[in-house]
């Protein structure tokens, strides 16, 4: 007899589970708190699907190459249904620099790099009606999850036995085989087995940032602007990132991430005028939003409450529970910068699916699947996080009147900015490298790591800015007084006081 599953939340997280697990012939039921898609048309649901348990819906996604390829190797029909809604495939050619471009020879490989985007409800919109399609497949809308049903065993391990819960304000309690909980950054169930003194340990910490996504549509007869020229659609001016992503139907959104310490900026940029007023400033970003090529849609959307955090249910290779697999955001969340939560739901429903099928026994599933997670998704958490703890420092010193970086802190940024991004934006073999690390196909750092390509990078580093001019992008944009200026913010309000505390703290 084929194991029940129930699967707590029809985001992304849950949906991939269901497209892992169906394959093997168990029985599974997904419960979302929220309503099914008002609609089959990817601007209707856009607009009117109310989703409590995704806040972050409306920002922008993309599902990167890993994820793309788990589609395209096991559900190939999908991947041509969200095509078919309007989902769109970018190329590794349509990555390449100016400098590229010119010499670039396609290899096999390449169409491994393919990232797929869109507006985040079509592709969910995309991905329901696929699953719910699936013969051993049961989708129940409006089901909230109230609590996991327990049982401590005599060796300590909890044991999850189903869910209480409540569908149109009928209490109601579901068991299952096992459980996996796919309810997101929201999801609160895995506090429930912590406080009933399940072994499980956290780390955590402030991502140090904050995102903020406006979404555009074209004007009739408009076309996007074409994205291997330069300036790029992308950029880091230290107290903002931003970035374009084009969407389905004739839209796209844009994305302007603000640092924690930048109160001004971040309370200003709520107010959708200013919001525009910004994408305007940004070279990269005006050919886009100005009002010959585009119209605003709707507000700006922010996101906060965003951390880095890591949550281990084997300790010392004793599970802290049995028959509970958490995946996502539930167990995992990086900085959303490099688009990775999407496929990292993916990813760990695919692991929980090898695990299922290589034992039976509740314990060693437990261990096995935590070690894949470790193997699999520990390397992009710490390069992330790595990253945050950067980006934290530097935010703060752009606020501190006469900062001066240290010599070490010199050189390590030129490397970085004069060695690596000119190695990759003039050396195709490396940018190809270097992708495979972002789009999870390989460890991050697995490509610098290579002596071969070491040294390509030194080679570029050490030829100076000069010989390298062609490589280095245009500006992206203003300095944060210049932009700052033009908003009518005083780029002062948040600087740092001298003696080292801020303003907020004085």
């Amino acid at each position: 007899m084929r194991e029940s599953v129930l699967v707590i939340g029809a985001g992304i997280g849950g949906l991939c589970t269901a497209l892992s697990l169906a394959p093997t012939g168990r029985q599974i039921t997904i419960l979302e708190r929220d309503g099914p898609p008002p609609a089959e048309d990817a601007d209707v649901v856009f607009l009117d699907w109310h989703r409590r348990g995704a806040g972050h819906v409306r920002q922008s996604h993309a599902f990167l190459a890993r994820l793309r390829g788990i589609i395209k190797k096991h559900h190939p029909a999908l991947l041509e249904e969200l095509k078919e809604l309007g989902a769109r495939e970018l190329t590794f050619e349509m990555m390449l620099s100016d400098i590229q471009r010119d010499r670039y020879e396609p290899q096999p490989e390449d169409e491994e790099l393919t990232i797929i985007t869109s507006r985040r409800t079509t592709l969910e919109l995309a991905l329901r009606n696929y699953v719910e399609r699936l013969e051993n497949v049961t989708i129940r809308p409006g089901f909230f999850v109230r609590k996991l049903l327990t049982e401590p065993d005599e060796d300590g391990v909890v044991a999850v036995q189903g869910v209480a819960g409540e569908q149109d304000e009928r209490p109601l309690e579901l068991r299952a085989d096992l459980v996996v909980d796919a309810s997101g950054k929201s999801g609160f169930l895995i506090q429930q087995l912590m406080e009933e003194g399940a072994g499980i340990t956290e780390e955590s910490e402030t991502a140090g940032i904050l995102y903020f996504t406006r979404h555009y549509r074209l004007l009739p007869g408009q076309e996007e602007p074409d994205r291997t020229k330069s300036p790029p659609a992308s950029g880091d001016l230290g107290y903002i990132k931003f970035g374009v992503f084009p969407g389905d139907n004739g839209c796209f959104s844009v994305t302007i991430s603000v640092p924690e310490v930048e109160l001004e900026l971040r309370k200003a940029i709520m107010n959708p005028d200013v919001f525009h007023a910004i994408t305007l400033q940004l070279p990269g970003i005006q050919p886009w939003t100005n009002a010959e090529r585009s119209e605003p849609r709707g507000k700006v959307h922010g996101m906060g409450d965003l951390h880095s955090r890591w949550r281990d249910m084997v300790i010392e290779d004793r599970p802290a529970t049995r028959n509970y697999f958490p995946l996502g955001d539930t167990l995992v969340r990086t900085n959303p910068l490099y688009g990775r939560g999407c496929s990292f739901a993916a990813v760990s429903a695919e692991m929980l699916r090898e695990t299922l099928e290589e034992t039976t026994d509740p314990l060693e599933r437990q261990r096995a699947y935590h070690a894949r997670l470790r193997k699999e998704l520990r390397p992009y958490y710490i390069n992330q996080r790595t990253q945050d703890r950067s980006a934290i420092r530097q935010a703060e010193a752009a606020l501190t009147p006469g900062y001066r970086k240290s010599w070490r802190g010199r050189v390590i940024e030129s490397f970085f900015d004069d060695g690596v991004r000119i190695a990759v934006r003039s050396d195709i073999g490396l940018l190809r490298q270097a992708m495979r690390g972002f789009h999870m196909l390989e460890h991050p750092n697995k490509w610098l790591g290579k002596p071969g390509n070491f040294a390509r990078v030194l080679y570029y580093w050490s030829r100076g800015k000069k010989r390298n001019a062609r490589a280095y992008p245009p500006s992206p944009g203003p300095a944060r007084e210049e932009l700052m200026t033009a908003l009518a913010i005083d780029h002062r309000a948040d600087l740092r006081l001298p003696g080292g505390e801020d303003k907020l703290a004085a």
